[in-house]
């Protein structure tokens, strides 16, 4: 066995124990001694059982089984994030490619880029109302940053070597962007594409505060407001189970049309 086998063994062990390790030791202080108070943090044993419960279909506290919750949080996130990378992506290596577009976007860019998409809730709420397209352009604002930075940080990358090389051999300026600069950013892109995937989660629970009726950030919320924390667990864990399987999704594109390091 090759020592890179046996040093990812040796991660996926080390993860599996540290995982064991904490929820060995929330089972002890919670099922067990009972150290922590219920309200403040629920027992392992609770939040399976709750989990369960809501993939059954159950309804109560919140309204809706968490099938509908995932199914409506699904349609926000990755419609605000195909929004964001459509836009972002090209807009990158737009930037990136072309000094004039660069010198007409990048001040814009850069004004807009340290605003947090949350601070966008009041004017997607005046712009568009409070239904599915404001929820879906604050998780758009949180998405393109990334998407648009990690393009043109790609671009940007692209050796000098290598553009002398394809224009020695005649390359005219469109087959230098899409044979040689953009091939070179593809780690790069979907690098930022999976930051925006995060991101697009992120954003996802805020956005579902606007006076939404279904969702996880929805669910959580209702179970703040009823002191249901096993609730509030189980949207989170729902959350970031759903976020890595998104993220492990476009890590297995990566890998097998992308040639380069991830």
């Amino acid at each position: 066995m090759s020592k890179k086998k046996n040093a990812e063994n040796s991660k996926k062990l080390l993860s599996s124990l540290t995982l064991i390790i904490i929820l060995g030791a929330w089972y002890v202080s919670t099922d067990l001694l009972e150290l922590v108070s219920p309200k403040m943090l629920p027992s392992p044993t609770t939040v399976i059982n709750t989990f369960a419960y809501k993939i059954k279909g159950g309804t109560v506290p919140d309204g809706s089984s968490l099938a509908t919750h995932i199914m409506s949080s699904l349609k926000i996130a990755l419609g605000g994030f195909c929004a964001g990378s459509i836009i972002g992506v090209p807009m990158g290596i737009g930037m990136a490619w072309n000094d004039k577009l660069n010198k007409f976007v990048k001040p814009l860019f850069d004004l807009l880029r340290p605003i947090p998409a949350l601070a966008w809730i009041p004017l997607m709420i005046l712009w568009l109302g409070i239904g599915y397209s404001s929820k879906v352009g604050i998780v758009f604002f949180a998405s393109v940053i990334a998407a648009t930075l990690n393009s043109y940080a790609g671009i940007m990358r692209t050796k000098d070597v290598h553009i002398w090389v394809a224009q020695t051999f005649g390359a005219s300026r469109k087959q230098l962007l899409f044979k040689v600069a953009i091939p070179t950013a593809m780690p790069m892109i979907f690098t930022g594409l999976r930051l925006a995937l995060g991101s697009s989660w992120v954003a996802l629970v805020a956005a579902e505060l606007v006076a939404a009726t279904s969702g996880l950030g929805y669910m959580i919320q209702m179970g703040r407001m009823v002191g249901r924390t096993d609730i509030i667990f189980v949207g989170m864990i729902t959350i970031g189970l759903i976020g890595l399987l998104l993220s492990k999704g476009l890590e297995t594109l990566q890998k097998k049309y992308v040639k380069g390091d991830i």
